[in-house]
């Protein structure tokens, strides 16, 4: 069996002395996409955090392609792996294509400068986000969901085998959501990336991703296909709140009972 892009083993994940996380084995091979699901405060981000290496695990291990990623040095981690947070900080001005540029540095040496092939990659980021007409524009000029596709554009300049995203639709309006999502799905099915990405909406995790792992913040977790765990039933345990299951054309929605 070739090497998962992505291991977890016994991983447990405290916050504040509290385990949120416990005994996770989780693996995602190449051309999987995974959701989080989870209530507000369950330790989804806390957990894709120790998975981006942001923070050390409480126990356990996560390995990257069959290495150790504790010991990866981060230039080599980030040829691997790239992570999406839920705020981006803009200290310095700069403008969006100079930005996006920013995901090549893991492909450059030190003292190397971006190539045209690299101006390439994330001016077709750009446009594949639909930001290619705001290249030179001032990223603090951007409103909340232009700088979120330009932050989706970094990464996809960066080019890793796995994407870590949490919150990927936050400030985003429904086309964009959509395009966003189907922009991940082709990146899993025509590159064999590799995808975990927290979601709020259970509907949108069914449709786009293959399993699904569950966050209660008291230490269990359950990982699973999203057809056998997107249900009504587990996911009113999951939110405390009674849902009610819609099916329509082989997709699934859920709402409030």
């Amino acid at each position: 069996m070739s090497a998962a892009l992505l291991e977890t083993r016994q991983l447990r994940v405290d916050i504040g002395g509290k385990t949120v996380v416990d005994h996770l084995d989780l693996r995602i091979a190449a051309g999987e996409r995974i959701a989080i699901l989870g209530r507000n405060g369950a330790g989804k981000s806390t957990l894709l955090s120790t998975l981006a290496g942001l923070r050390p695990p409480a126990a356990g291990h996560v390995l990257l392609g069959g290495a150790d990623a504790g010991s990866l040095p981060p230039r080599q981690a980030a040829l691997h792996r790239a992570w999406l947070g839920q705020f981006q900080s803009d200290p310095f001005g700069s403008t969006v294509l100079e930005t996006a540029l920013t995901g090549r540095h893991p492909h450059l040496g030190r003292w190397d400068w971006e190539t045209t092939r690299d101006a390439e990659l994330a001016k077709g980021a750009l446009k594949a986000v639909c930001l290619d007409a705001m290249a030179s524009r001032q990223i603090h000029t951007l409103s909340g969901g232009e700088r979120q596709r330009l932050a989706i554009a970094t990464l996809l300049t960066q080019a890793a085998p796995l994407y870590l995203l949490d919150e990927p639709l936050a400030h985003l309006d429904l086309n964009h959501q959509m395009a966003v999502l189907e922009l991940f799905a082709s990146a899993a099915r025509d590159c064999g990336a590799g995808v975990i990405m927290v979601l709020h909406d259970p509907a949108l995790a069914h449709r786009f991703c293959d399993r699904a792992l569950l966050v209660f913040g008291d230490g269990r977790t359950e990982n699973a296909t999203v057809d056998g765990i997107l249900t009504a039933k587990t996911l009113s345990e999951l939110y405390g709140y009674a849902l009610r299951q819609i099916d329509d054309g082989g997709q699934r929605c859920f709402i409030p009972a």
